[in-house]
């Protein structure tokens, strides 16, 4: 592995802590404009992919058939916080598709919401597959099934008529064979695939430019416009893709996935990049991914005030100490 180091913490001046991982920058025709490490680095895409997932259901005109609102098209691709709108919109989406929370395969967890908060879980609390933070996602699973007629206690099977749709068509968007997929299951039970961020990245310059793209376009702009019109329904409360949305004013379609991997899409671009670090610090990827957008020219003031909490660069300790940075220490290339 060709990784690079991204993201240096100190303490005392002197280097504590360093991030290694990787950057791909593309256009809407798969050209690599720049990048920092290996940027063909093979990695799992995680929640990255959801918005891709969603394609054979939106291409057989899934949502308009069975009524879904822009709000809930952006549910397809969400990784949301258990929120009450979250909830809520994952109910109405099983209830068009005539189905209840039991068909869900994604599992349950305690909310998001109480993590970010900081909130304790009230005595007595139950969750059910809803307050996943996939439930949207599986939601969108269900409906197409039903569409089309498919067996719901295993469409989350890699052989499963909806996963080799799901497969195809990941594979169509960012230009490879299905069969060069890598293929491994995520943490809501569905599958998941590696690929080279390089392509990820152009996954999301053709998912940004929407209807600009001449072989998916209307699905696309179904989709990223839902996002970047919902980007609280997409995480939640306090969550990195609703503020980096905001931030992006409608031009940035962007998505964080677990284990150190976000992907940022510009619209006006035709452009997106696709990040890895390598051992999944949240606080690296997130300070890098501002960095990305610093060095490709992306950040106006208004936009780099709204993202510095982002780059986390002031390490603060439990008495409101400065006891350290966290600074970036890559600059991004030419290929």
């Amino acid at each position: 592995m060709n990784l690079a180091p991204l993201i240096q913490l100190t303490r005392g001046g002197q280097q504590e802590n360093l991030h290694f991982g990787a950057v791909a920058v593309v256009n809407t025709r798969g050209q690599l404009l720049a990048q920092a490490g290996d940027p063909h680095w093979l990695t799992f895409t995680r929640s990255t992919l959801k918005a891709l997932q969603a394609l054979p259901f939106v291409e057989a005109g899934g949502p308009r058939q069975f009524g879904f609102s822009q709000p809930q098209i952006a549910m397809l691709c969400a990784s949301h916080s258990g929120e009450d709108s979250h909830v809520q919109a994952t109910t109405g989406m099983l209830e068009k598709a005539g189905q209840t929370y039991q068909v869900l395969r994604c599992g349950c967890h305690v909310p998001y919401h109480f993590e970010q908060t900081g909130k304790p879980v009230p005595e007595g609390a139950r969750f059910d597959e809803r307050y996943n933070n996939c439930s949207g996602k599986h939601a969108g699973f269900v409906a197409y099934c039903v569409q089309h007629g498919l067996p719901l206690d295993d469409y989350t099977a890699p052989d499963h008529p909806l996963q080799q749709a799901i497969r195809r068509d990941v594979a169509r968007t960012v230009g490879m064979d299905a069969n060069d997929l890598k293929l491994g299951v995520d943490g809501c039970s569905a599958p998941n695939y590696a690929m080279p961020l390089s392509k990820l990245a152009y996954g999301y310059a053709r998912l940004a430019s929407g209807a600009a793209d001449a072989e998916m376009g209307e699905s696309f702009a179904l989709l990223g416009e839902a996002m970047t019109a919902h980007p609280d329904l997409v995480s939640g409360t306090g969550r990195n893709d609703l503020a980096f949305m905001q931030a992006g004013r409608g031009d940035w379609v962007t998505k964080v996935g677990a284990d150190g991997v976000q992907v940022v899409g510009s619209k006006s671009r035709g452009e997106a990049f696709a990040l890895k670090i390598i051992d999944g610090n949240k606080p690296a990827l997130f300070a890098a991914t501002v960095e990305v957008l610093e060095q490709l020219g992306w950040l106006d003031d208004a936009q780099r005030a709204a993202l510095q909490p982002w780059r986390a660069a002031s390490i603060i300790n439990a008495r409101g100490l400065l006891v350290g940075e966290r600074l970036p220490v890559f600059t991004l290339s030419t290929p």
